[in-house]
């Protein structure tokens, strides 16, 4: 039962706590700005993990192909 109150999600009030906070830390302007660098930061990660895999879009399929040779 403690568990579940411990990973339970944020209420309403709490969401709205949170963004009251975040406006007063670091204002209206600066959150768009910091929300694109958020956003810049995924892309540039999901592209990464991309190119990682060297370009395969599922390495799954090749080693499927490879073990029924």
């Amino acid at each position: 039962m403690c568990l579940n109150v411990l990973l339970s999600l944020p209420g309403p009030w709490q969401v709205v706590l949170i963004v009251v906070a975040l406006l007063l830390l670091f204002g209206g302007k600066k959150i768009p700005e910091l929300m694109k660098g958020l956003g810049q930061g995924m892309k540039e990660f999901k592209k990464a993990t991309k190119e990682d895999d060297g370009g395969k879009a599922n390495p799954q399929k090749e080693l499927d192909s490879k073990s029924s040779e």
